[in-house]
Order: C-alpha cells, then sequence, then structure tokens
C-alpha cells in the first residue's frame, strides 16, 4: 500500500504555488523575521544559561552543579517542544498556518519579557528557579509549534523546484536570531561591566543581562505586523479544496501512515542540532574559563561575539546549501555535508584547543558557519516534504523538535559532562563524530524528496518574476 503521506506528487503533478511574486516575497520575509524574533528569545536563554543562570538562580549552590542545573532547565525547554508541535501542529493542520503563527509569536514575546523581570534566588528564594522551569517550558511549547508553521509558510508560497531554498529562508532565521541574541547580550555584557549579572541588588546591579530579554516584546511587534499581512499557505488550501482537512486527527494519521518518515528525519537532524545546542551555551563558557588564565584570555564579550560572526556566515552558507539540494538533491548535498561537518568539527577543536585568541576566533567561526549548517541547510524540505500538506504542520513539528531533544537539546549537559581540563575537547569531538555518523546513515535510509524545475517551468519563473 502507498503511503498517504508520500512527497513525491503523482506524474504530470507538482505542489501548489504563489504565482504572484509580491506575495512569495512577502511570506518568504514574514517567515524570516518571525522565526528571527523567535529564535532571538529562544538563544538568548541558551546564551544566558552558562554565562547568567547559575550565580543568578542558583545561589549558594556549587558552580558545577549550578550550571548543570542550569543546562537542566534549558533542556525542558526542548523537552516541552514536541507538545508545542502536536497542539500548534494539530491546529494548523485543521484551520491553517497564519493564525498559529501569529499565537505563537505572541507567547515567546510575553515569556522572554517576564524572563527579563525575574528576581534572583538571593530575592525570592527557590521560587526563581521554579519560576524559570514554567517560563522556559511555556517558551518551549511556543517555539515548537513556531518552527513548522514558519518553515512550512516559506517552503509553501515557494516556486516548484525552490522548495529548498524558500524553506532555507526560515531556517535562516535560526543563525539571524543566534547573531541579535548574542550581539546584544555581548554589547550589554561589555557596557554593564559587573551591573551584568551581579544577584546582589535587584535590577540595580543585574540589568546588563535583562535589557536583551526586555528588547524581545518590541521585536515581536515588528513580527506580528509582519504576520498579519501574509496569505495562507496555497498547498494547504489546495489540499483543503481537495476535502484532504479534517479528515481525522493529523497526528494519529501521521502517527500511523509515516513511522518510517518520522524516525529517520528525526534521527538525520541530530548532527546539526547537536552542534547547534553545544556553541552558545556550552562553547562560550568553556572558551573564557579554559582561557582565564593564559597572557590573553578570551572575555565573554568577545566570545560572544565569535558566535555573531560564525551567525551571520550561516545564513548565507545555509540557504546556498538548500539551493543546491533543489538542484541536485536533498540526500546528496546532506551527505557530503556531513563529511564536511565531521572533517570540520576536529579542525575547529585544535583550533579552539590551543587558547591563542586568533586560532579560538577562527575555529568558533567556523563552528558557527560551516560546520553546523554543511548538513543542516536543507533540513526545513527534507523534513517537510516527508509529509503531505495536510500533515505536514504536525509531522515536520514533531521531526524537528524530537531531533532537538536529541541534539540541541541534550548537547550542554553531555558537553559538560565528558569535557575535563585533561581531556579538552577531544571526547566532544567524538560525540559530535557520531551524531553525524547517525544523521547521515539516516539520511542514506531516506527517500528523495526534491523536485527540481522543469525546463518550461523554469523559463516561466523566470519570466514571472521579470514581470
Amino acid at each position: 500500500m502507498t503511503s498517504t503521506t508520500a512527497a513525491t506528487p503523482t506524474p504530470g503533478q507538482l505542489p501548489a504555488q504563489t504565482k504572484d511574486p509580491k506575495e512569495r516575497r512577502i511570506a518568504l520575509a514574514s517567515s524570516f523575521l518571525g522565526a528571527t524574533v523567535e529564535y532571538y528569545d529562544f538563544l538568548l536563554y541558551a546564551a544566558a544559561a552558562g554565562l547568567v543562570f547559575p550565580q543568578l538562580f542558583f545561589d549558594g549552590i556549587d558552580h558545577k552543579l549550578a550550571t548543570t542545573l542550569s543546562f537542566v532547565i534549558l533542556l525542558t525547554g526542548y523537552l516541552a517542544r514536541p507538545l508545542g508541535s502536536m497542539a500548534f501542529g494539530h491546529f494548523g493542520d485543521k484551520y491553517g498556518r497564519k493564525n498559529v503563527l501569529i499565537v505563537t509569536l505572541m507567547m515567546m514575546g510575553f515569556v522572554s519579557l517576564a524572563i527579563g523581570l525575574m528576581p534572583s534566588s538571593l530575592v525570592i528564594g527557590s521560587a526563581a528557579p521554579i519560576l524559570l522551569v514554567i517560563l522556559r517550558i511555556t517558551q518551549g511549547v511556543a517555539i515548537g509549534g513556531e518552527w513548522a508553521g514558519a518553515t512550512l509558510m516559506a517552503m509553501e508560497h515557494s516556486a516548484n523546484g525552490k522548495k529548498g531554498l524558500g524553506a532555507s529562508i526560515a531556517i535562516a532565521g535560526g543563525p539571524a536570531g543566534a547573531v541579535l541574541s548574542t550581539l546584544v547580550l555581548a554589547l550589554f555584557a561589555a557596557i554593564s561591566g559587573e551591573s551584568f549579572a551581579n544577584p546582589e541588588k535587584y535590577f540595580a546591579t543585574d540589568w546588563g543581562w535583562r535589557v536583551p530579554f526586555l528588547l524581545s516584546f518590541v521585536i515581536v511587534l515588528i513580527g506580528l505586523f509582519m504576520r498579519a499581512h501574509v496569505k495562507e499557505s496555497p498547498e494547504f488550501e489546495a489540499a483543503r479544496r481537495a476535502g484532504k482537512v479534517h479528515t481525522g486527527v493529523p497526528l494519529v494519521r501521521m502517527l500511523r501512515e509515516a513511522p518510517k518518515d518520522l524516525v529517520l528525519g528525526i534521527l538525520a537532524g541530530v548532527g546539526g542540532l547537536f552542534v547547534q545546542g553545544a556553541q552558545g551555551s556550552f562553547m562560550v563558557p568553556h572558551i573564557v574559563a579554559s582561557t582565564a588564565a593564559m597572557e590573553t584570555p578570551v572575555s565573554r564579550s568577545s566570545a560572544l561575539m565569535m558566535i555573531t560572526v560564525g551567525s551571520v556566515m550561516a545564513i548565507f552558507v545555509m540557504p546556498a546549501l538548500a539551493a543546491l539540494s533543489d538542484r541536485l538533491g536533498r540526500r546528496r548535498v546532506m551527505l557530503a555535508g556531513g563529511v564536511v561537518s565531521v572533517l570540520g568539527i576536529w579542525a575547529v577543536f585544535a583550533l579552539i584547543g590551543t587558547g591563542e585568541p586568533l586560532k579560538v576566533w577562527i575555529g568558533m567561526v567556523l563552528m558557527v558557519g560551516v560546520v553546523q549548517p554543511a548538513q543542516y541547510g536543507p533540513i526545513g524540505a527534507f523534513i517537510s516534504e516527508k509529509f503531505s500538506p495536510e500533515l505536514r504542520y504536525t509531522g515536520s513539528g514533531i521531526t524537528f523538535q524530537m531531533a532537538s531533544i536529541l541534539g540541541a537539546g541534550m548537547a550542554p549537559l553531555i558537553a559538560n559532562r565528558v569535557v575535563t581540563v585533561e581531556s579538552g575537547l577531544t571526547p566532544l569531538a567524538w560525540v559530535i563524530t557520531g551524531a553525524f555518523a547517525i544523521s547521515s546513515l539516516a539520511i542514506f535510509l531516506s527517500r528523495e524528496t526534491a523536485h527540481p524545475m522543469s525546463h518550461v517551468e523554469r523559463f516561466e519563473e523566470t519570466n514571472l518574476f521579470k514581470g
């Protein structure tokens, strides 16, 4: 029996697409901006988890244990993301993508506002980490619904043969959000000095880390304005007209009809997401601590700036690789990317291990800008195309968020456990190598999902944009 979730259209059929170039550009821009805002909020917490939260919310606890607890709370956000993808995916597959995305964006904005106003444990005691857990879970639920919706709105509005590039525009909101979050955090780490994260007096001596969270609410308003002007996905509308929507529970159908696609999609994303999870929350404090006793130590703001520069590179690398996958196929490009990532991580860690500021800079920039996106760039279309439009929000959302738990969510905890002063980064390099090996095997076992345009369609698309 042929699965109803098969991504390959029947002969002569191609997925629905938006014909109006202006409408297409608005959809892509809103997906990119919305994803940027969401990841700004989410990654701001990840960066602060290693730099700020141990001393602010776990007062009186050994620093190593406090850091571990902070990373555990970071993990709770990842654990909550599949719940968000199930809940918001259900409504996104039943009623459309647009309104769901407005709700997820508002949730993220209010959570970041609340985190920015939170008192430390010196002020409210054990209530501080408890509140932090609640807010982090809420944040995870929101982004669990955001990723799939933003990716699908960009991909499903894109031209046939350019679906990978379209999806990657939303995916590139991740590094764009990282640029914003680390840049703003680095800026306020520099200008606030001792007031960046001093828990002694609420807001008077710890305002530096709070301002980036509070600024999030302003950015959210811009994102909401953009999303209000986007039309519904043409592929979802085509599925609704065909009577495929409202035919059962999307989650149940997806689990029954596409279990293999779900498992392979989860494993395919682990490698790139593991590196993504380790680079900000673990690598930044590790670099600061490991170079502290050297003649030229790396400062906190400098380490954050490395993430920023690498993320700028990733914004361009990801769409380039996704566009290449539109021409050559997702599997071929992603398998080659896995080789680049494995070789790259050993070279990068060798540079960082020297402790020399210039080599550390080069290593971190390459880790963020090349090693992480090399296999990850086409992931949005690769996962989403495994499922048909009426199940795609739920299927792609759960797939990606489960991969996030195994990859990005576990990365800081594993890295914090295996890396010691004596071992350096070598154990972590082996763990990352294993993660990419698993992802590459899953990609190899997956079916190809790219549907390149024919010569006639490519000619018509070119003339459409000229008109």
